[in-house]
C-alpha cells in the first residue's frame, strides 16, 4: 500500500518545494516601516525577509538609547580626579620630637566636574571639606592645584578652581527634564582608576535618603542605578546628549561598595548654589520660613484632602515671608511657580533654587479650598538683603551658622541682644565645644553680640582663647564655651 502512493507523495513535496523557489527568486525585498509618531530619528528601511537589514539609516527604539558612545566622549574629558590633603592639625606627634618636617595626610579623593573652560569645577563638600591642599588631575594626565572658592554643607557642593584655558567642560542639561526610567551615565574615578562610565537608568526623583548633615539640608537627589562606587563623589551624572544632570553624591549601601542604588544633586539646583559660590563665596538661601511634614493618608483624611499628596505646614515662623504672605498652620503646599511640590524633598529643592527677595507663587489648600499666596523669601536674619561671603565663611570654618533672634525669641528668652546658633557642623571646632543647635550666643570674651557681624568681629578680636557666653530657651544658667582660634 505504501508503495503505490509513495510516488505520488514525493512528487507533489517537490512540486510545492519548487514552487517556494521560483517565488522568493521573483519577490522583491520588502520595505519595513520603523516609526515613532513625532521622532524625526525613526526612518524608514529596507529589510530582506531573512530580517538582515539591506540600506537605510534608521535607529530601532530599543537601540536608540543604549547608544552611549557620543556621550561617554563628552563627558570624559570634562571629569576630573581631586586629592584633598590634609596636614593633619593632631597635637604632638613623633615627627614634631625628631624635629623632624611632618608628612601630609590625605584628606579624601573623588571627582569633579569641569564647568567652565577657564577652570571653575565643581564637586563634593565632603571631598574638599578636611584638605588645606587640592590636586586636580586630568583626563590627559595633567596635574594642577586647585583654589577652594566656596563650599555649602548644606546641599553638599563645593566650587574650586584651577589656572587654566580652554579646557573642555560639560554644559548643564534640565534636570526637571529627566523622567523615570531614563538612561543616563555615571563617569568618574571610583577606587582612583582613571575616567570609568557606567550606564543605569534613572530610579526615581526627590528621594531623600538622609544622609546630610546640615539642619538645612537639601535633599532631592536623582537616584540611579549607574554603579558608583568611593571616588566617584563629585563625578558627574550626565544623559546620553552628554548633559550634566546632576553631581554623583552618595550611596545607600551596607558593604560599604556599591549595591544598586546611587543619588545624585540635580543640576537645577547645582546651577544655582555654584553661581552664589562664584558671585558671592557662600550660598544666597532663601527661606520661606515654615515647618512642614509630608502628607500621609491619615492626616489627608483629617484635613480633607482628595489625594494624599502636598507638603503640610506645621509651624509659620513670626516676620517671616509666609507669615507676611498669610500662610497658617494647616495649609498644604501644592505647588510653587507652577512645580508640583508632592513631597518635602519637591519644595525644598525648589525653593532651595531661589534667592532672599525673589518672590515665589505659593499654591496651597486651606479647609478644602485652594488658594494662592505670594511669598517673598528672607535669609537666615529675615532679611531680603544679598549676603557677603567674607565673613560668613569665617563662622563656617569655625562649623556653625547663625542668624539674629526674633521677636518671639527675645519675648521668651528676655534678652535685647544675642544671636542664635542654628546648626553646628559635626567634627568642627564648635562642635568640639558640645554647643549645640539652638544655643543663643550673648557675649564673647565679654563683648555683647547681636548680628552676624557683631559676632565675627568679636571673635576676630577675641586673640587665642575664646569664651562663648549664652543661653539655651528654657533655661535658667548662662553656659560657657572656651576654644583656641587657630
Amino acid at each position: 500500500m505504501l508503495k503505490k502512493y509513495l510516488p505520488t507523495v514525493l512528487a507533489s513535496l517537490c512540486s510545492a518545494l519548487l514552487a517556494v523557489a521560483i517565488y522568493r527568486l521573483l519577490e522583491k525585498p520588502r520595505e519595513v516601516i520603523v516609526r515613532e509618531p513625532g521622532d524625526a530619528l525613526y526612518q524608514s528601511r529596507s529589510v530582506a525577509r531573512d530580517g538582515i537589514t539591506t540600506g537605510g539609516s534608521a535607529r530601532a527604539l530599543s537601540a536608540a538609547p543604549t547608544e552611549f558612545t557620543k556621550a561617554a566622549g563628552i563627558a570624559t574629558p570634562g571629569v576630573v580626579n581631586i586629592q584633598s590633603i590634609s596636614s593633619g592639625d593632631r597635637g604632638l606627634s613623633f615627627d614634631d620630637l625628631f624635629g623632624r618636617e611632618r608628612q601630609p595626610q590625605r584628606g579624601a579623593s573623588g571627582s569633579g566636574v569641569i564647568i567652565s573652560k577657564d577652570g571653575y569645577i565643581v564637586t563634593n563638600h565632603h571631598v574638599v571639606a578636611d584638605g588645606d591642599k587640592i590636586s586636580v588631575s586630568f583626563s590627559n594626565h595633567r596635574e594642577l592645584k586647585a583654589t577652594l572658592i566656596g563650599s555649602d554643607p548644606s546641599t553638599d557642593l563645593a566650587l574650586i578652581k584651577v589656572e587654566a584655558d580652554n579646557l573642555p567642560f560639560l554644559s548643564f542639561g534640565n534636570s526637571d527634564s529627566v523622567q523615570v526610567g531614563e538612561w543616563v551615565l555615571a563617569v568618574g574615578n571610583p577606587f582612583d582608576l582613571e575616567s570609568t562610565v557606567t550606564a543605569g537608568i534613572v530610579s526615581a526623583k526627590g528621594r531623600s535618603i538622609d544622609v546630610l548633615d546640615a539642619q538645612d539640608k537639601i535633599e532631592s537627589f536623582i537616584q540611579t542605578d549607574a554603579a558608583v562606587n568611593p571616588g566617584n563623589s563629585g563625578g558627574a551624572l550626565v544623559n546620553t546628549e552628554g548633559e550634566l544632570i546632576g553631581i554623583n553624591t552618595a550611596i545607600l549601601t551596607q558593604s560599604g561598595q556599591y549595591e544598586g542604588y546611587s543619588f545624585a544633586v540635580p543640576a537645577n539646583l547645582v546651577r544655582k548654589v555654584i553661581g552664589d559660590l562664584k558671585n558671592y563665596g557662600i550660598v544666597q538661601r532663601g527661606l520661606i520660613g515654615i515647618r512642614i511634614e509630608d502628607v500621609n493618608s491619615e492626616l489627608a483624611k483629617d484635613l480633607g484632602l482628595n489625594n494624599v499628596e502636598g507638603v503640610h505646614i506645621t509651624g509659620v515662623t513670626p516676620g517671616s515671608g509666609a507669615a507676611d504672605a498669610g500662610l497658617r498652620r494647616d495649609d498644604v503646599i501644592l505647588r510653587v511657580n507652577g512645580v508640583k511640590t508632592a513631597t518635602m524633598p519637591e519644595l525644598q529643592e525648589q525653593v532651595g533654587r531661589y534667592s532672599p527677595g525673589n518672590v515665589l507663587k505659593v499654591e496651597y489648600v486651606r479647609n478644602g479650598k485652594k488658594a494662592v499666596a505670594k511669598v517673598t523669601l528672607k535669609n537666615r536674619s529675615n532679611r531680603t538683603s544679598i549676603v557677603k561671603g567674607d565673613d560668613l565663611k569665617y563662622l563656617q570654618k569655625l562649623g556653625m551658622e547663625v542668624r539674629p533672634l526674633n521677636a518671639r525669641e527675645r519675648k521668651i528668652s528676655k534678652l535685647e541682644n544675642g544671636i542664635k546658633v542654628t546648626s553646628v557642623l559635626r567634627g568642627s571646632t564648635i562642635d568640639r565645644t558640645n554647643l549645640k543647635p539652638n544655643f543663643i550666643i550673648t557675649e564673647v570674651n565679654g563683648i555683647s553680640v547681636s548680628t552676624e557681624i557683631d559676632l565675627v568681629n568679636a571673635l576676630q578680636k577675641a586673640g587665642k582663647e575664646v569664651k562663648l557666653k549664652g543661653v539655651y530657651e528654657n533655661v535658667d544658667e548662662p553656659y560657657f564655651y572656651v576654644f583656641h582660634a587657630k
